[in-house]
């Protein structure tokens, strides 16, 4: 295994827990499973709050990584990096 091929396995595992945290961490929207256990009780109707934006943003930036490291890993394996 190259040098290469081991940070970006390793950029992807590490991506790959922080992105289902990320996603685990957002507040329930109504309709899924956070209505299940009781999520769907505390809906504000103000808009998002800064925390919130911020939490998605990151999370947007995480799946961005996550994807172009996919997308790293499958080329350095096709051209035998």
């Amino acid at each position: 295994m190259s040098v290469p091929i081991l940070i970006f396995s390793v950029l992807l595992v590490v991506t790959s827990l922080m992105l289902g945290l990320m996603v685990l961490l957002h507040k329930g929207r109504g309709g899924g499973m956070s209505d299940l256990f009781g999520g769907g009780m505390s809906t504000s109707m103000g808009g998002a709050s800064m925390a919130e934006r911020r939490l998605d943003r990151m999370t947007v930036i995480i799946g961005v990584v996550w994807t172009a490291s996919i997308i790293a890993l499958g080329l350095l394996y096709r051209v035998g990096g």
